[in-house]
């Protein structure tokens, strides 16, 4: 699939994405990255810090950043990046005072070395040229800022729970979706996960980018990956 066609497969199914998401999920995500969140802050360390959430979608990430920077009285000033501009628009209702750019994460309209964090949740396995992207995260840090990643990655040798997690991803979810929304772009998500990384080939490309990884773990028996990688 040409990176153009997986903009248009989600500006289709922008209206229904954060419900099914939450059907599909159960929830979970949330928790996913609250405590994705939480670490990166850690590593950040201020209590002024500007971010870009990439592939920020209808803008789940950028609530959390809110509401986590707030409990720990950080100033946060934060803005979105998507190429879906149906996405966008559902992003611009919900935040109507943040800057969102209609923008590939190949091509980010910041300046180098503006941004102390970049955030990307479920959206770095739809980057066709992923370490083009990566150099581009590097150039909007400044030194020692930090990427978030959260995604989906496959496993060399998956538990039997882990292949049960797959078994629902590949047979039960695109069912479930139908109802709600468009089944092939739910179809496209299982797919796409075994055409993506595991965790260690994806840090490992952020190492070859010049990245430190501070963190790498593992959530839903392997299924889902946090990431947080440091310009040095």
């Amino acid at each position: 699939m040409k990176q153009e066609e997986i903009i248009k497969m989600f500006d289709k199914i922008a209206p229904k994405y954060d419900l099914v998401n939450r059907i599909l999920s159960f929830g979970i995500d949330k928790r996913w990255r609250e405590r994705a969140i939480r670490e990166v802050f850690g590593i950040i360390n201020k209590q002024n810090i500007k971010v870009l959430d990439v592939a920020c979608g209808t803008g789940d990430m950028i609530e959390v950043w809110q509401k986590e920077a707030k409990k720990r009285d950080i100033s946060l000033q934060i803005c979105g990046l998507d190429g879906s501009k149906g996405m966008l628009e559902i992003a611009k209702k919900r935040f109507p005072d943040i800057k969102f750019y209609n923008a590939l994460a190949t091509q980010i309209p910041c300046e180098s070395e503006s941004l102390d964090g970049v955030s990307i949740a479920f959206g770095i396995r739809n980057i066709l040229e992923i370490e083009e992207a990566i150099k581009e995260f590097k150039r909007v840090l400044v030194s020692g800022g930090a990427v978030l990643v959260l995604e989906f990655t496959k496993s060399k040798n998956p538990s039997i729970l882990r292949k049960g997690v797959d078994f629902y991803s590949h047979k039960v979810l695109p069912k479930i979706a139908s109802f709600f929304s468009n089944k092939d772009a739910y179809e496209y998500l299982p797919a796409s996960i075994d055409n993506f990384y595991t965790k260690e080939e994806l840090a490992s490309l952020f190492e070859k980018s010049g990245f430190k990884i501070k963190k790498l773990a593992s959530f839903n028996f392997s299924q889902v990956t946090l990431l947080i990688a440091k310009k040095i």
